[in-house]
C-alpha cells in the first residue's frame, strides 16, 4: 500500500471549514467512480462499498472506544496512537460505506486549526473506503503567530530527543499572513485507482516501481 514516492491531487477552498471540504471529496470521488463506471458502489477485495450519500462521519475517539483496546488518551501516553490506528482501527474502516474520521488530537496536527469550542482537537479528517486511507484534509491553521509557537514547540522536542533541528520555515510563515480562512485536501491518486480497479498492489497501478530503477 506504500511507495516513497506517489501522486497527490491537492486543492484549496477559501471560505471553507473541514465540514464543507468532506462534502467536496465525497462528491469528487462519487464522480470519479461514476466516469470510471462504478456509480453506486465498488468492489475491493471481496467487499462491496456502497457510494451513496450521505458518508459515514466518525470522531477518532468514538473509533478508538469502538475498535482499539485502550482510549485515545491512552494511546497517546503510551505514544502508541499510529500503532493502534494502523493495527487496530484502520482495517474496520470503510469495509460498508465509506467513512471520514475526523477530529484528531492536535498533537496529530501540526498545520491544522484546533476547534475553537474544543482545542484538545483539530479540524483535520481522513477519509476511509475499505480500511484504505485515501486522503488528509483540515481546515488550513492560517494564524502566523500560532504556527510558530507549534513550530518551536517541535524544534524544543527535537532538541531535547538529540535530533537535528530544522530551521523556522520564515517564507512559509510570512505567506500565512495573506492567506485567507480555507481548507485543504490531499487525496492519494494511487490508492484511488487501486480501489477503482480492485488491483492487488500498488505496485500495479503506477509506471515504475523504485526496485525498477535501480
Amino acid at each position: 500500500m506504500h511507495l516513497p514516492e506517489f501522486t497527490l491531487l491537492e486543492w484549496y477552498t477559501a471560505g471553507h471549514t473541514y465540514l464543507e471540504m468532506m462534502v467536496q471529496c465525497e462528491k469528487l470521488i462519487q464522480f470519479v467512480a461514476g466516469v470510471a463506471g462504478r456509480p453506486d458502489s465498488v468492489g475491493y477485495r471481496n467487499q462491496r462499498i456502497l457510494l451513496s450519500s450521505p458518508w459515514d462521519r466518525m470522531t477518532v475517539c468514538e473509533a478508538f472506544d469502538r475498535y482499539s483496546r485502550i482510549s485515545m488518551e491512552d494511546a497517546l501516553a503510551q505514544n502508541r496512537f499510529d500503532e493502534i490506528m494502523a493495527f487496530e482501527i484502520e482495517p474496520c474502516l470503510g469495509n460498508d460505506h465509506p467513512v471520514f474520521l475526523y477530529d484528531y488530537p492536535a498533537s496529530c496536527s501540526a498545520l491544522a486549526r484546533l476547534k475553537p469550542d474544543n482545542p484538545s482537537v483539530a479540524e483535520r479528517f481522513e477519509l476511509y473506503i475499505a480500511g484504505l486511507e485515501l486522503c488528509n484534509a483540515f481546515t488550513e491553521l492560517t494564524d502566523p503567530v500560532e504556527q510558530r509557537k507549534r513550530f518551536e514547540a517541535e524544534r524544543r522536542l527535537r532538541r531535547h530527543a538529540g535530533k537535528m533541528e530544522y530551521p523556522m520555515p520564515e517564507s512559509f510563515l510570512s505567506a500565512l499572513n495573506d492567506m485567507p480562512a480555507a481548507s485543504g485536501n490531499a487525496l492519494g491518486m494511487d490508492r484511488l485507482i487501486l480501489l477503482l480497479t480492485d488491483a492487488n498492489s500498488i505496485d500495479d497501478v503506477v509506471a515504475f516501481i523504485p526496485e525498477e530503477l535501480e
